[in-house]
């Protein structure tokens, strides 16, 4: 299944899974967050992530007063619901009830391997 070129990687999913907590966010603190501790390579990587994102749409920029934040522009709820339907179009054509169903039977066997 080719993979939407608006679909963020992994590595840039985790930094908009920050921003969905945190915006507005600098990247001073998407870099703490995602790599505690992290030097300037990291926050290289970050700068990178945030530019890819950017690109893609995903998120915006904005400065003032010397200091860029970033604040997403997809909602979590949208990009969970334009993949679930990617993966329905690919294994189901098109219909997301054998996905629901796969879904629904997976929390239930979950539950019933914890009890």
């Amino acid at each position: 299944m080719p993979d939407d070129p608006r679909d963020p990687s992994d590595a840039e999913l985790a930094a908009l899974r920050h921003l969905w907590d945190h915006a507005p966010a600098t990247r001073r603190q998407i870099t703490d967050a995602l790599y505690p501790g992290g030097g300037p390579a990291h926050y290289t990587t970050v700068q990178k992530l945030l530019e890819r994102l950017e690109a893609k749409g995903l998120v915006r920029s904005e400065l003032a007063a010397g200091v860029r934040t970033f604040t997403p522009t997809v909602g979590r709820d949208d990009l969970i619901r334009r993949r679930l339907k990617a993966v329905a179009d690919a294994l189901c054509g098109g219909s997301v009830a054998p996905l629901a169903m796969s879904l629904a039977g997976g929390v239930r066997l979950e539950r019933l391997a914890r009890a």
